[in-house]
């Protein structure tokens, strides 16, 4: 069953809505100013680690054929001219790599490591991978998936891990969040164990911010026409969209404001349906007062969609226009544009390219969206994404895909609402010695959402100024 909704949309074009959460959701953290040092040395040594243990699982557990390097394998890999696309499954280019590359990143990241300062070494693990821990020629859309995916990723798990985690609680609670932080950025997780900083109640870090957190929790029935014969159907679907900070702060550190959403659903290809993520990289102010703010964003974008009937994978970087109008009391319109680059992006090729059913390639893209909130009850929301893609390695060919999607919503309990989106995606294909393809699939989403502020989270809201010493 085919999954495109309007976070699909967000996913293609990462178009993003705004709430404006309500006054009490922001967490105001007090903040005790203790630098982390910097360890060079572990995060080598972890980094090796992110390197050695896939490996040998490889190697000597699964004994795989790609494992068995010898010094013959990584010559012909240190030769820059032997760099090919390679015809891996679409999971492991546009899913495995990017998490891989998120552990280089935060080896240097959770040891004390600016953001900047921690984007070498997800590029020098992807190239060590690429050149010493496969037999097969280095492939180019591995290192860009690797390093550029592994920065997002990493940055938004290392944000959302010591978002998490607050060294002043104690008790059941504490040890849950150390946990589910360990389970998002393990190599964070690591080095609190080491420091011995796991459980132990102590003064918060800088890493602990007051951003405002806000998520939605979606679960509900999709149907899709794919095309095909077999008459849709509606299927269970859930989904999780979680927004950290706002354009509107702190916009000129990086990752500052992240966008996460992720879908899951009955679906005979992959549970995981959708992965998207967008991270800010700096931000400008347009106008900010009390009728209106409007904020230019450069994001750094990862998109992952995996489904029985479409996939679709892609690392974009873009500017964004965002802005919210105040009109009345309770009456708010916020609006949102965006054009960028598509650095790399797979796309299905209906007649494949060997053994390899997608393409890849590059290119631009555009979106706008617009929504309309009255009485803090009702909302609806349209959105349009748009991107067109030269193939670099495929069939010769070119894509354009649009899509168009909607949200009406009605709160009728605090944190409760009914949802209904439909809409439609496109892709048009456009091959030079095969016959075009022209594919449409409307959809139809009807869901409850349940929202959740950054008190309701219960993350890390305090009522002290400072732990009694």
């Amino acid at each position: 069953m085919l999954v495109l909704s309007a976070d699909v949309q967000d996913a293609l074009t990462q178009q993003v809505f705004y709430p404006t959460p309500p006054s009490d959701s922001i967490a105001k953290i007090p903040l005790v100013e203790r630098p982390r040092r910097k360890r060079f040395g572990r995060g080598a040594l972890e980094l090796a680690l992110a390197e050695a243990v896939p490996f040998s699982f490889n190697r000597y557990v699964q004994h795989t054929d790609f494992a068995q390097v010898d010094w013959q394998s990584t010559g012909h890999n240190l030769n820059p001219a032997n760099w090919r696309y390679d015809s891996d499954d679409f999971g492991t280019n546009n899913f495995s790599h990017p998490y891989h590359g998120s552990l280089y990143y935060n080896s240097f990241r959770s040891n004390g490591y600016s953001f900047w300062q921690s984007v070498p070494a997800t590029a020098i693990g992807s190239y060590i991978w690429e050149t010493f821990g496969e037999n097969e020629a280095p492939s180019p859309n591995d290192f860009i998936n690797t390093t550029f995916g592994g920065i997002v990723l990493g940055e938004m798990t290392h944000r959302l891990a010591n978002k998490i985690v607050n060294n002043r609680r104690r008790g059941f609670r504490r040890q849950v969040n150390e946990v589910v932080a360990f389970l998002i950025n393990p190599m964070n997780g690591l080095n609190r164990i080491i420091d011995g900083r796991w459980g132990r109640r102590m003064n918060n870090s800088v890493e602990t911010d007051s951003s405002k957190i806000y998520a939605e929790f979606d679960i509900g029935q999709r149907k899709f026409n794919t095309g095909n014969q077999v008459p849709p159907r509606f299927g269970w679907y859930g989904h999780i969209k979680f927004l950290y900070g706002t354009p509107f702060q702190n916009y000129r550190k990086p990752f500052s404001n992240i966008s996460i959403n992720v879908e899951a659903g009955h679906d005979d290809s992959s549970l995981i349906n959708v992965v998207s993520v967008y991270g800010s990289l700096a931000g400008w102010e347009i106008i900010d007062n009390e009728r209106m703010q409007s904020y230019a964003i450069l994001s750094a974008n990862y998109d992952y969609i995996h489904n029985e009937a479409f996939f679709y994978g892609a690392q974009s970087v873009k500017i964004n226009i965002i802005s919210n109008y105040g009109l009345m009391r309770k009456a708010k319109i916020s609006t949102a544009g965006s054009a960028g680059i598509t650095l790399l992006a797979a796309i299905p090729d209906a007649y494949k390219y060997g053994i390899r059913p997608y393409d890849y390639g590059s290119g631009i893209n555009i979106s706008g969206s617009a929504g309309l909130s009255l009485l803090d009850k009702f909302y609806f929301g349209i959105n349009y994404g748009g991107g067109w893609v030269v193939t670099l390695n495929g069939n010769p060919s070119h894509y354009y895909l649009h899509t168009v999607t909607s949200e009406a919503r009605y709160t009728f309990m605090k944190n409760l609402s009914a949802c209904v989106e439909p809409g439609y995606f496109t892709l048009r294909g456009h091959y030079k010695d095969l016959p075009d393809v022209n594919k449409s699939y409307p959809y139809l989403r009807v869901s409850l959402r349940y929202h959740l502020n950054a008190r309701q989270l219960k993350f890390d809201e305090e009522k002290t100024t400072k732990m009694k010493q």
